[in-house]
Formats: C-alpha cells, structure tokens, sequence
C-alpha cells in the first residue's frame, strides 16, 4: 500500500513539470562532462580543453535539475541545453561521442516544448458525467466556464462553436450594395 502511493506521488511529481527533457539534459550532461575526466594521463595531455567540457556538462547538469524544481524557467533551461549541446559538439570530443549532444539537444527540446497544465484527452472515449466529451466537465474552450458561458450549444466543442457563429451570421441584417 506504501510502495503505491510513493508511486502515485511521483507520478504526480513527474507529470507536472518537463521531467523528460531534465532527465535527458542531465545524462547527456554527464557524459559530455565525464569523457575528459578519463584517465589522469589523458587529461594531462588534453590540458585546458578539458575545462570547456567539464563547464558545458556541469551547466547541462544544472540546467536539467532546475527544470525539475523550478519548471517555470523551462523556456530558457530549454534553449540554453540546446545551444550548450550543440556547442559541445565542437568544443567537447563531438560532444560526447555525439551521445551527449544528441541528448542534450533531445532534452532541451523537450523542455522547451512542455506545457504546464495540458491534459490529454481520454482514452476510452467516454464521456464524463455532464454528458460533455471533456475530462474536465466543461466543453469551453478553454476549461474555464460551462458550455453556455463559451456560447457553445453543446455537442463536440468544433462543431458547435461553427453553429453558434451560423446562428450569430443569420441574425445580422443583410448589407445591400444599393447607395443612395
């Protein structure tokens, strides 16, 4: 019973902010900031081109956990993985052997592209209990009011936003070309 609501929580957790893009953010982080870190031998011999590496790794890394706390900065966390990845790719041994640029240019556009708050649709197709096709029992565009207050008239949201709008055409007077 524990073991299902730590589950649940994290479910939760994960889904309300760009978990995804984080976690590819930080993996190819890591690996573009563990490859100089190889054998104290090579190091020596790279000398200070390891630094740039060892920066771009710890900042993806940075970049990734701060998505994960503080989803609001995903736009910028998400543009700036980008630019770091592909700047790696000259910078670092191809970017980590090109994994780690692949990943951080896949986790960067995955944060850039999460929005909070966007529900899928259901599966089953069921409606919910108010009859409406919607998971949040309201068929207004945008989930804020009833369907009356969206002067919608009730069927699918698409279909009858074009008949309220069919209606709203047959009411206006007709304009002539005639002129006085």
């Amino acid at each position: 019973m524990l073991l299902t609501s730590v589950r649940t929580r994290f479910r939760r957790w994960r889904r309300s902010r760009p978990f995804w893009g984080g976690l590819f953010a930080v993996i190819a982080g890591a690996e573009i900031c563990v490859l100089p870190l190889a054998p104290l031998k090579v190091m020596l011999t790279q000398g200070v081109a390891g630094i740039p590496s060892v920066l771009m790794g710890l900042v993806m890394i940075l970049l990734g956990l701060s998505v994960w706390f503080a989803p609001h900065y995903r736009a910028l966390a998400g543009i700036v993985t980008t630019l770091i990845a592909t700047a790696a790719l000259v910078l670092s041994n191809l970017g980590g052997f090109l994994i780690g640029t692949l990943l951080g240019i896949l986790g960067g556009g995955l944060m850039f592209a999460w929005q909070p708050g966007a529900r899928r649709a259901r599966r089953d197709g069921s409606r919910t209990s108010d009859g409406s096709g919607t998971a949040g029992g309201s068929s207004a565009p945008d989930g804020s009011g009833t369907a009356d207050e969206a002067g919608e008239t009730g069927g699918a949201a698409g279909t009858s936003v074009v008949k309220a709008s069919a209606a709203e055409a047959a009411r206006l007077p007709e304009s002539s070309d005639r002129s006085a």
